[in-house]
């Protein structure tokens, strides 16, 4: 049983997301940021969650392929918790809404891919659930889209969240080296 007020999601950082087809926005810095906000949530006690998208049926993201697999370049840790999701919103049919009740977790940092779908779709839904939801600002990505640049969708999200003014829960962005001191 889970008992921290805080958790971290790492939404997605899967191999079949970050693939030469797929490139993901500064996956360099973001893994390393994630790394580190991880490492700084595990030294305080608090919960490091995986969230990785389960496709099974759908021939993508089967659980256990390799596109399944989460990044190599993540330091994962026995006690971490794993949590597969099966539509953008990572609460919908899956175990982490009782996880967190479990654990009485009321804070949540949210990273990962992608910005626009899964990790937007993530910060909604959390709000109206009552959490306090922190973004880091440098700890999500996404790929360019038509009419976008990755790094456009990225600082549209940001500032979004930063100008939210939610009906429910509260919402902030902060940067690793900010939140990790």
């Amino acid at each position: 049983m889970l008992n921290h007020k805080k958790a971290l999601l790492i939404i997605d950082m899967q191999k079949g997301s970050f693939t030469p087809q797929t490139p993901r926005y500064n996956t360099p810095v973001i893994i390393e940021n994630i790394n580190k906000i991880a490492h700084t949530m595990r030294l305080m006690s608090n919960t490091v969650i995986y969230i990785q998208h389960d496709g099974t049926g759908s021939g993508q993201f089967e659980k256990g392929n390799t596109d399944w697999e989460l990044l190599d370049e993540l330091e994962t840790r026995s006690s971490d918790i794993f949590i597969d999701k099966y539509a953008n919103d990572v609460f919908y049919r899956s175990d982490l809404q009782s996880v967190l009740e479990k654990g009485q977790v009321k804070e949540l940092i949210i990273t990962g891919c992608a910005t626009d779908f899964c990790v937007e779709s993530t910060v909604q839904s959390a709000l109206t659930k009552d959490y306090k939801i922190t973004v880091l600002k440098d700890g999500h990505t996404t790929g360019d889209r038509p009419h976008l640049s990755a790094k456009q969708v990225i600082d549209h999200y940001n500032w979004v969240w930063e100008n939210m003014l939610p009906t429910q829960g509260s919402i902030s962005l902060i940067e690793t080296q900010d939140l990790v001191k």
